[in-house]
């Protein structure tokens, strides 16, 4: 920070069932969407297991990555064998008490949205869909619980993924049910990665002039979405109910009709349990290409003549485009795209894919740009057309540490 500014300090978790990662962000006191630094990032793998990797980079030390193997059972001792590493002589933090709060990128809360401080009714509400979000309340929750036992000094922030989408119309977040499952068991398309089409559209009204600007945003990885964005704010996205619908995943398989599995339950003799821990773990790229499901396979195999790979990514980039021309549609016309995420940043062939052939529509790139291999934030957009088109490396961190400074200000002047 610049001296003279007042700051604070945030530390954003994001959790797996066996794993915590972090960063730790100092930013200005006063809210805003910039500025701000990361001072460290790390985690912890193999969590519960009699070895946990303890890992760490610190921008303080001298550039070496730190990193220890100790038995670590939970995310509480986690998260103090991580603030032990960032508490250390020559770390960011003198002491616990300079954080500010603990932000966590929370997935799914159903009747409870938005950012809120970490109270026994949210926990709650997160517990109520767990079953729409199994591979990601039931540990944010177990770990919510255990840090505010051991470090009820530290305030606990979380940042629902479904918050962006609060401003999708009802049009495009009512599925056909009858109003009493609305209403009583909260059906609805909910959307996710909401901290990373919330940077995008931040970035793209920095970055392209045209109001109202009319963008979609495709974070495409390990799990996928596509989200239409008028003037920053998010007025669909492929995702509904919960994380494995949409587009297909590296693992899950997307929006899939549910009387299929009525038919297969009855021809199989398996129980839906059994197949919907396939659906959601045994399916998606993986599942129809016989490979890992990372697109780098994919590619490799598809190269190596694989069928089964050519069609897995022909399904995934035939879906990212029904929903770009959805978006279309929706937004009466298109002024950016902006690819994100693992796959979004690193794959020229994904992104040429994705725009093939919508000249007419005026949408295209530039194949030497696309095919660069320059990393970072970067326009890839043909000259020849008018829709722009960047890659933009997401920050969900960023926005969740952000999310968590600008509550906490508001609690503490009255505002909330």
């Amino acid at each position: 920070m610049p001296p003279g500014n007042t700051s604070v300090k945030v530390l954003v978790a994001n959790l797996g069932s066996t794993s915590f990662k972090y960063r730790l962000f100092e930013l200005p006191a006063e809210g805003g969407v910039e500025g701000g630094r990361e001072l460290a990032r790390g985690g912890v793998e193999r969590i519960g297991a009699a070895q946990s990797r303890v890992y760490a980079s610190l921008q303080a030390s001298d550039g070496r990555p730190l990193e220890s193997v100790l038995p670590v059972p939970d995310h509480a001792v986690a998260l103090e064998a991580a603030l032990g590493q960032l508490t250390a002589p020559g770390g960011p933090l003198g002491s616990v008490a300079e954080l500010a709060a603990v932000g966590f990128k929370a997935v799914h809360g159903g009747r409870v949205s938005g950012v809120v401080r970490v109270t026994p009714d949210v926990l709650a509400a997160m517990e109520e869909m767990a079953a729409v979000a199994p591979a990601h309340n039931p540990p944010y929750v177990r770990a919510m619980r255990l840090l505010g036992e051991r470090m009820p000094q530290v305030p606990l922030v979380a940042a629902f993924e479904t918050g962006f989408h609060a401003t999708i119309p009802p049009r495009n977040a009512l599925y056909a049910v009858p109003s009493e499952w609305v209403d009583r068991h909260l059906v609805r398309r909910w959307g996710f990665h909401g901290a990373s089409h919330r940077f995008v559209a931040e970035r793209l009204m920095s970055l392209v002039p045209s109001r109202p600007l009319r963008a979609i945003s495709c974070h495409l990885g390990g799990s996928s979405s596509v989200c239409w964005i008028r003037d920053g704010k998010s007025v669909g996205t492929s995702m509904g109910m919960s994380p494995q619908s949409g587009l297909p995943q590296n693992n899950r398989a997307g929006d899939f009709d549910p009387f299929a599995l009525v038919h297969v339950a009855k021809a199989t003799g398996r129980n839906f349990e059994d197949l919907l821990g396939e659906l959601s773990g045994r399916s998606g790229l993986a599942g129809m290409s016989g490979t890992s499901g990372d697109m780098r396979d994919l590619e490799e195999a598809a190269a190596a003549g694989s069928e089964r790979a050519r069609t897995a990514i022909d399904v995934y980039v035939a879906s990212i485009r029904h929903w770009l021309g959805a978006g279309i549609v929706e937004l009466g016309g298109l002024d950016a795209i902006a690819f994100a995420g693992g796959i979004g940043e690193n794959s020229p062939l994904t992104r040429a894919a994705v725009v093939a052939g919508l000249a007419d529509l005026g949408i295209g790139i530039d194949p030497a740009a696309n095919a660069a291999t320059a990393s970072g934030e970067r326009s890839i957009g043909a000259a020849s057309t008018r829709v722009a088109v960047w890659v933009i490396p997401t920050n969900e961190e960023l926005i969740v540490a952000r999310q968590a400074r600008d509550l906490l200000a508001d609690v503490k002047k009255g505002g909330a």
